[in-house]
């Protein structure tokens, strides 16, 4: 398969089918374009060449797969203490670990499982069936049997079987935003293109696989079937990149680099105890089976579980927040980003065209509403604006009305403007309806955007064309850039049309006023109406001209029908922008994410929507894919940091464009909906595909997806990523100095001399109950109010910087002094028994353990500034666990599991003050931080 993949490549990089002419490549291929291949050289063709398919990838080994999940070294640190803890003949310590460590491994084998079907689901894209002309005679065969050389033939709704250059082609469109991101359907011609170095999205006279034609008539000859294709080459590249993904997450190496630190830490606890204990000549077998207790016991073992429910806490939380994840890890990844590369169309604008402005007469109008919803107002650009339409109810217009009050509104426009919107409706061939609440376009979402701006007015489709029903049409050509409808009307043949406005305006004789009246287009007027196109695309808006001429006397030619046509006025359209997406860029930047829009539209509009949204200045770069061709990848590198908009742009760039930020040393987060997005999603550190328009190509390379296709909702998943890792941290650090404070007891203790204060079962029951509950209940700890105001974590910092290990050591001496206090008074003044004594240091550390989970929700806000009830979840978690803890000490059966002793009340007053105590210490040095 590697091979075949290198030869399509290589066949792509040598040939621009698009450059030649259908004879040279008829004599290339060795076909006939009128008769196709004969049947034994199609079947010869098709055994050298192979099935017109995308492989499958191969399975994974489902054993290797779940094997992979222990690669982690924190988990092996886990797996070791569960060893020695079975040594030891802890056994209820070794089978909490195991579970721990299998519960895990599990849930990660079924998330990688599910999230490796990215070929496959490019395989889904692939048509059941094909028209190719073979020995001179139309026949559906298998799409998989199309071998280059055959004659294919294609109308509108069907999906393209293989790559073709057109031979023949009628009002042909074809919707390719899935493949090079434009937003709109490309009109394709037949003629020759007469450079070999075109964009993907500008190769007008071919077609690609798994495209769809929108409308109209062709027959191309197949140039690349398979992973020849397009949409082949792409599946080399998702493969390439699947082969080279990230192997760890930022969360992921943290945690491998913290496993490192805890085992160098824990050895060295191990072997300072073991030594000092052999040099005071206690006995070498006990010494050794002290020191392995304690390295087991600085392992934090639920720590693994307490990530993974925090995670899939977050998907719950994201998920509300119309962000679906795939993969746990990712959750995180996200909340570390430092760059977002978007797509334009339907991310950061709404992909649903929409007419602004008008121009009739000298006059200009404002058009407010966005959308397919037919509702808004049309008004004088002026000092004191004129409402000329009134606004319609969504839920109440009906594009069947033809009553009186239509009538009225027809009464309410000048002359000239309603002569305007009835010839856009007339020459159009979309249509604009509802669907369970939602308005939608069916056909060209350009002609639709002229039918809701008419609508807007009161000037239905189908009351206008039941007026005028249609005669003839003179279909859009790509070299001619107009279309024509002839239509009969009450006043005769009436042929309507539009095009671009430069052309359109050749064609003009005359002009119609604002009032309706007709008079003759003199240079001025010329000069004018060019003036005003140019200012209007300037704003990056789409542009179309719309005339009109009675063609009551006979013409003898199409070109005839388009002479001497009188100019009716402009429309200015634009995909509007999410209102959100402005306020959502803001916000990023303010977080220190840098945001880089990638798109298939062109420079020029992508560079004034950038403006619009803040996201490019005056001194900003922008590239085009062209200009993207002339850079090496290390000139791309050094420059990538300072482009913000990248235009024109195919698969292979987006992929460029990732692996530069990333060899920059970014967590770059890549969004898109398209089948061309895919490679750069599966490259980048997080993919996000688009919910709603995203092709499942996308959504299965990707780690996120977003269900309302909003920009606005991946900045809120970066919010919730920042603060699911501010919660892992604060859970690390509570089960770290928790775990931290029981080493120290037991080291103090054997330096000192005394007795163990703490046994093995007692540890245990710490650090999966009384710990392990509290922790859970700090991973729902609110956001940090500050949090989208700091900028992103560095992709090299550790989980926690030395500040935040001096801290959890003082914190963790603070509990250790507490405990042994309480053990040393219990022992020593009260002269009680060591089963007292350390019932007492058991009960005091499990107690001052529970209060400094609330000590540990922030480094520098006072528990009373944060608010005492704002995680209640943590207050219930207190009390079960104070509440279990209370059990133990009181239910006889308890006893000699946890080897705990009735306490006198005298005990209990110290155990209560002692376990109060790091409160109040943490207050004070809080007070003192915060100073």
């Amino acid at each position: 398969m590697e091979k075949r993949i290198s030869a399509s490549r290589e066949m792509k990089a040598t040939k621009a089918w698009h450059a030649l002419s259908p004879q040279t490549l008829a004599d290339e291929l060795r076909t006939d374009l009128e008769a196709g291949l004969n049947v034994d050289e199609a079947a010869r063709r098709r055994a050298h060449e192979g099935p017109n398919e995308l492989p499958e990838a191969p399975p994974p080994s489902l054993l290797k797969l779940f094997i992979s999940q222990f690669a982690s070294f924190l988990v092996w640190v886990l797996i070791g203490a569960a060893i020695v803890s079975g040594l030891l003949e802890d056994w209820i310590d070794a089978a909490a670990i195991l579970a721990i460590v299998f519960l895990n491994g599990v849930l990660g084998f079924v998330q990688e499982f599910r999230a490796e079907r990215s070929l496959a689901a490019l395989r889904k894209m692939s048509v059941a069936t094909a028209r190719a002309i073979r020995e001179g005679t139309l026949q559906s065969i298998p799409a998989r049997e199309l071998v280059r050389g055959d004659v294919i033939v294609l109308e509108a709704g069907d999906r393209i079987p293989a790559d073709s250059r057109l031979l023949y082609a009628t009002n042909f469109q074809a919707q390719e935003a899935s493949l090079t991101g434009e937003s709109t359907p490309v009109q394709k011609q037949v003629g020759l293109l007469d450079t070999t170095e075109v964009p993907l999205a500008d190769q007008r006279n071919m077609v690609f696989m798994g495209t769809v034609a929108v409308s109209g008539k062709a027959r191309g000859l197949v140039v690349a079937t398979g992973l020849g294709t397009e949409l082949g080459r792409i599946a080399a590249m998702i493969q390439k990149a699947a082969e080279a993904e990230r192997v760890e997450t930022p969360l992921q190496r943290r945690l491998e680099q913290f496993g490192y630190t805890l085992l160098w830490l824990a050895l060295g606890v191990v072997t300072v105890v073991f030594a000092l204990g052999y040099l005071r000549g206690e006995p070498l077998v006990e010494m050794f089976l002290i020191s392995v207790s304690l390295a087991v016991a600085a392992v934090p073992e639920g720590l693994p579980a307490v990530v993974t429910i925090t995670l899939a806490l977050g998907v719950t939380r994201m998920a509300k927040r119309h962000a679906l994840i795939r993969k746990l890890p990712a959750i995180e990844t996200l909340g570390s980003a430092t760059v977002i590369c978007t797509d334009k169309t339907g991310t950061l604008t709404k992909n649903e065209m929409t007419v602004t402005r008008l121009f009739v007469g000298d006059q200009s109008f404002e058009v407010t509403g966005e959308g397919y919803e037919p509702k808004g107002k049309i008004r004088e650009i002026r000092a004191d604006p004129k409402v000329l339409s009134t606004e319609f109810p969504s839920q109440g217009f009906d594009h069947r009305s033809d009553d009186s009050s239509l009538r009225t509104q027809y009464a309410a426009l000048f002359p000239g403007l309603h002569q305007l919107l009835t010839a856009a409706v007339l020459c159009n061939g979309a249509t604009v309806q509802q669907e369970n609440g939602t308005w939608r376009i069916i056909g060209d979402p350009t002609e639709g955007a002229l039918l809701v701006a008419a609508a807007k007015a009161g000037l239905t489709k189908a009351a206008l064309e039941r007026r005028a029903p249609l005669d003839r049409e003179v279909p859009f050509d790509a070299e001619r850039k107009m279309m024509t409808i002839i239509r009969r009307t009450e006043h005769g043949r009436m042929a309507y049309c539009k095009g671009a406005p430069d052309v359109l305006l050749k064609h003009c004789a005359a002009r119609v006023t604002l009032d309706g009246g007709t008079e003759s287009l003199d240079d001025e007027h010329r000069q004018l109406i060019g003036e005003a196109n140019d200012s209007l695309a300037q704003q990056a808006l789409r542009v179309l001209g719309v005339a009109y001429r009675s063609v009551d006397l006979p013409v003898s030619s199409d070109e005839e029908v388009e002479r001497g046509l009188i100019f009716l006025g402009l429309f200015a359209m634009k995909d509007p922008l999410r209102p959100e997406a402005a306020r959502a860029v803001r916000l990023c930047r303010d977080a220190g994410i840098r945001t880089v829009m990638i798109t298939g539209d062109h420079k020029e509009t992508a560079i004034a929507i950038a403006r619009e949204l803040g996201l490019h200045r005056d001194d900003g770069v922008a590239l085009s894919g062209s200009e993207l061709d002339g850079l090496t990848d290390e000139q791309l590198t050094q420059r990538v940091e300072h482009v913000s908009v990248y235009a024109r742009v195919s698969a292979e760039h987006k992929l460029r464009i990732i692996q530069a930020w990333k060899r920059n040393g970014a967590i770059v987060a890549m969004t898109g909906d398209g089948v061309n997005d895919a490679p750069a999603i599966k490259a980048a550190d997080i993919g996000v595909a688009m919910g709603m328009v995203g092709t499942d190509v996308t959504k299965e390379a990707s780690d996120m997806v977003v269900t309302d296709d909003n920009f606005a909702s991946i900045a809120a998943a970066v919010e919730e990523g920042r603060g699911i890792f501010d919660n892992i941290r604060k859970t690390v650090h509570f089960l770290l100095s928790c775990n931290v404070s029981e080493v120290l007891v037991m080291l103090f203790a054997t330096l000192l001399g005394l007795p163990l204060p703490l046994l093995p079962i007692q540890i245990l029951w710490m650090n999966l109950v009384t710990d392990g509950i509290p922790a859970l209940a700090l991973a729902v700890d609110p956001k940090a109010p500050d949090l989208m105001s700091q900028p992103p974590r560095r992709p090299d910092d550790r989980l926690f910087d030395r500040t935040r290990f001096l801290s959890i050591g003082g914190e963790g001496l603070m509990l250790a002094l507490v405990a042994l206090s309480a053990f040393s008074a219990s022992l020593f003044l009260w002269h009680q028994s060591l089963e007292q004594a350390r019932t007492v240091a058991f009960t005091v550390m499990v107690v001052a353990q529970l209060v400094h989970a609330f000590n540990s929700r922030s480094d520098q806000l006072s528990l009373f500034q944060l608010g005492i009830t704002t995680n209640r979840s943590l207050i219930w978690a207190f009390l079960l666990s104070l509440g279990v803890q209370l059990a133990v000490l009181t239910i006889p059966a308890a006893a000699p599991i946890f080897k705990v002793a009735p306490l006198p009340l005298e005990d209990w007053e110290l155990m209560a003050f002692m376990g109060l105590f790091p409160l109040a210490a943490m207050e004070v040095v809080k007070w003192l931080r915060r100073r």
